[in-house]
């Protein structure tokens, strides 16, 4: 490898001491670091995304008691992986993600990582442009409409569209928030993002904790119902959606280059992840509690019935509402480790991005990639179905089975017997959980098409 792109490796993603991009100076003009608390919501809110609403239900498949051993037992399970990923670039002296990959296995490994970024990255961006466009301008599924809540308020008109709301959205939300160098400079709207899905979670348990004084609700199933072979495979589905419920690796080192102690990475990431499974914890119970067997595997799509309450209607547009905010304010920070890694594959010598020579190449690459991301959200709305598939495989190569192979590789002999056997642990929950995942989806998407376009 040459000598400037092992440089460019080794480099930090972002200078210890530049001007900040928000206008946070020290006495000397210089960024003085980026505060604990921010941090931590910056990792949270890159964690909590739209997997949060496939949580509730995980729990109708599992039962309560294994769904939420399984909720914490993904969140030890990523903090020994973040751990690993540390640990290595550490030793290695690397200060990326794809450094680690670089020093353990190459230009190979780091191509793979950056690959998996992109298409996780994209893919997850992608979905999340089509949800807020389904919420606020809704949408069309065979041959039946949903309206969206700009259409429930304002009736149809030509400014609330999908295609109108999307370009809105886009020029006056993602444009912005996109074009910041540093990752501490979304930490306000981080924070704001995890406030929207508390208000979510608070909602949800208001309205359940209503429904159970009034009307009463169904015991919930505390365990698995397993009738048959095809009931026992379809329990490992869920792992799929788990792992992506706490993918936030490929953020982890950026945030540690800004933070004004480095070595409090770990306490970063352990506040973030406790946070996170506290809300995952609660929303997949009340969600569940609410819905029972009928939760739909995106509990969103429950709120668009009469919840059959004083107000129903208010509060249904208050979730939805409240859920498209919070999207819009977590694309940025997965469009930032988007942006980076894709100009480390495409640009692997070239100065860093945060310099003031890299500006146009800067705006280039973020102009680039939010039209991909638009048009895709656009006019392939069928992309949900695709990312079943690409984003899944993606994410669980990213959260467990890189920083497993990096355990078991030990380029730097640091592994314990331990570090191995999680590692081992994780591979193997990994490749089968997914296989039969991505054959459950296909099986499914198959069975959909053939009723849908019968021969």
């Amino acid at each position: 490898m040459s000598r400037s792109i092992l440089r460019r490796l080794n480099q930090p993603l972002l200078p210890e001491s530049s001007e900040s991009d928000d206008g946070e100076r020290g006495g000397s003009g210089e960024f003085n670091g980026a505060s604990f608390t921010g941090a931590v919501f910056n990792l949270a809110t890159t964690i909590i995304g739209a997997g949060i609403m496939a949580l509730p239900a995980t729990m109708k498949i599992l039962g309560l008691i294994p769904g939420i051993a399984m909720i914490v037992l993904m969140a030890f399970l990523t903090d020994a992986s973040i751990e690993f990923l540390l640990r290595f670039s550490n030793v290695g002296d690397q200060r990326s993600y794809s450094g680690v990959m670089d020093d353990s296995f190459g230009k190979p490994g780091r191509v793979m990582l950056q690959v998996a970024i992109l298409v996780s990255n994209i893919g997850v961006l992608i979905v999340y442009m089509i949800i807020i466009g389904d919420v606020l301008a809704g949408k069309e599924e065979y041959g039946i409409h949903h309206a969206g809540m700009l259409e429930g308020w304002f009736g149809i008109n030509w400014w609330n569209r999908r295609t109108f709301v999307l370009i809105i959205t886009t020029l006056t939300v993602f444009a912005p928030l996109t074009c910041f160098k540093r990752i501490h400079s979304l930490r306000i709207t981080s924070a704001i993002s995890v406030a929207l899905a508390v208000v979510f979670l608070i909602i949800t348990a208001g309205i359940t904790i209503i429904k159970l004084f009034t009307d009463g609700l169904m015991m919930p199933r505390l365990l698995p119902n397993v009738t048959d072979l095809s009931s026992f495979w379809r329990l490992f589905t869920v792992v799929p959606v788990l792992v992506n419920a706490y993918i936030c690796h490929y953020n982890v080192h950026s945030i540690q280059n800004e933070l004004e102690d480095p070595t409090r990475i770990k306490p970063v990431v352990r506040s973030a992840l406790a946070m996170c499974s506290s809300v995952y914890v609660m929303t997949s119970l009340f969600g569940y509690l609410l819905f029972g067997d009928g939760t739909l595997d995106d509990v969103l799509a429950n709120f668009d019935t009469d919840l059959g309450i004083p107000f129903g209607l208010i509060l249904n547009d208050a979730v939805r509402f409240s859920y498209a905010a919070h999207l819009m304010l977590v694309f940025p920070v997965v469009f930032y480790p988007l942006r980076v890694n894709i100009d480390g594959l495409f640009f692997p010598a070239a100065p860093p991005l945060t310099s003031s020579e890299s500006d146009l190449r800067f705006g280039s690459i973020t102009a680039g990639l939010i039209a991909v991301i638009f048009l895709g959200a656009n006019f392939i709305p069928s992309i949900w179905d695709a990312f079943q598939f690409t984003g899944a495989t993606a994410s669980v190569c990213i959260g467990f089975i890189f920083p497993a192979a990096v355990i078991l590789k030990d380029r730097h002999n640091q592994a314990t017997r331990r570090d191995k056997t999680i590692a081992i642990f994780m591979i193997v929950l990994a490749v089968f959980s997914n296989a039969i995942a991505i054959y459950s989806d296909a099986y499914a998407l198959f069975k959909k098409n053939t009723y849908i376009f019968p021969m």
